[in-house]
């Protein structure tokens, strides 16, 4: 009887996390940033606490691109000049954004409940855009601009606790620490400071807090998990802040075979707008009156403002794979494939690809 009121209600949790998830696509939508989003799935052996002494190596490679505009949209939003603190309306259209992560990220089991947790993630950033709207060109058409960048991103320190260890099920609670290791001041062709968005590193910590649970809804063969995250990044010495996140994902994983395992997971992710401490002017529209000449004034006062162009809402689904090669080894594959998405008049993230693998090393004993 107590095992079966157990089953019961981890299917409970489940079913209101799903539909937690679901409301969420309804919900009001933010808006989104000129800038590079990032596929986001659950990884078991990311999210769980390896048993005391055992190191977890995750290594995997992430490919997110932005090239498509959703109807009713042109691609046309604001600059942010942190370095001259100015935020110009309607003065880039956006071409296209791809960003690869290759990501290592070591767990290691302190206690049997006790782990901590490194994510060191080297980020490829690809941007195209049409810069100087209003302000360059005969008629202010502006011109086109490419942005690359490569490079270590901002490491992640994490410390986790198993409140609820039994033979079906897990709960991990989690608390991180982002660190400004990105860099923040990479330039484009022009040879000024790139946007915020676009800088492989945000310039100031975070602080990260997670819930992860699992539980074999048939043992050996069929399990269930959910993991909801949220993220607070300070504002950065250009007087940037960006925007906090919050996660909810839940899935099913099937083992067929012992060495294959088919998974499926719903991915929510609702980013706020980010904030600027700047003055606010107006581009001129492109062959239109007075065309080319600099942005208009609109305020002068350097003050906190909202980017109007930043946030998104997304929901998808992931289906994947993984391959068990042994008792230490494992191979994954996911493919994301968005079901709803709000990407204000910008570029919407596309269809997703992360696979990796991951290696359990026991630790020498000290």
């Amino acid at each position: 009887m107590r095992e079966w009121w157990s089953q019961r209600r981890w299917k409970c949790l489940y079913s209101m996390i799903v539909f937690v998830a679901l409301m969420a696509w309804g919900a009001p939508q933010a808006q989104a940033a000129c800038g590079a989003t990032s596929c986001f799935v659950v990884i078991g052996s990311q999210q769980q606490i390896p048993q005391k002494g055992l190191l977890t190596v995750n290594g995997f490679y992430n490919y997110t691109p932005q090239m498509t505009l959703l109807d009713g949209t042109n691609g046309v939003i604001p600059a942010v000049d942190q370095s001259r603190r100015r935020l110009i309306l309607d003065h880039h259209r956006e071409i296209r954004t791809i960003s690869q992560t290759y990501t290592l990220d070591l767990n290691y089991g302190v206690t049997e409940r006790f782990g901590l947790q490194l994510t060191l993630p080297v980020l490829n950033r690809n941007h195209r855009h049409i810069d100087g709207l209003g302000e360059v060109g005969p008629t202010g058409e502006g011109r086109q601009s490419t942005f690359y960048d490569n490079g270590l991103g901002d490491i992640r320190l994490t410390a986790k606790y198993n409140v609820l260890p039994t033979l079906r099920s897990v709960l991990v609670m989690g608390f991180g620490v982002d660190l400004p290791t990105g860099k923040t001041r990479s330039t484009y062709d022009r040879h000024d400071v790139q946007e915020a968005p676009l800088q492989l590193g945000r310039g100031n910590a975070g602080l990260i807090g997670s819930i992860y649970q699992t539980y074999e809804l048939i043992p050996h063969r069929l399990n269930q998990f959910s993991f909801a995250s949220y993220r607070h990044t300070f504002r950065n010495n250009d007087g940037y802040q960006f925007g906090d996140e919050y996660l909810l994902n839940a899935g099913v994983n099937l083992v067929t075979v012992p060495w294959f395992v088919l998974t499926s997971q719903f991915n929510y992710r609702y980013l706020t707008h980010d904030n600027i401490s700047a003055s606010l002017r107006q581009s001129l529209s492109p062959g239109g009156p007075g065309a080319p000449d600099d942005p208009i004034v609109v305020a002068p006062l350097i003050r906190d403002r909202r980017v109007p162009n930043t946030g998104s809402t997304y929901f998808a689904y992931t289906p994947g794979f993984l391959i068990n090669l042994g008792e230490t080894t494992q191979f994954y594959f996911f493919s994301q494939i968005p079901v709803a998405r709000d990407f204000n008049n910008n570029l919407a993230q596309g269809v997703s690809y992360v696979f990796g693998v991951t290696k359990y090393l026991q630790a020498p004993a000290i």
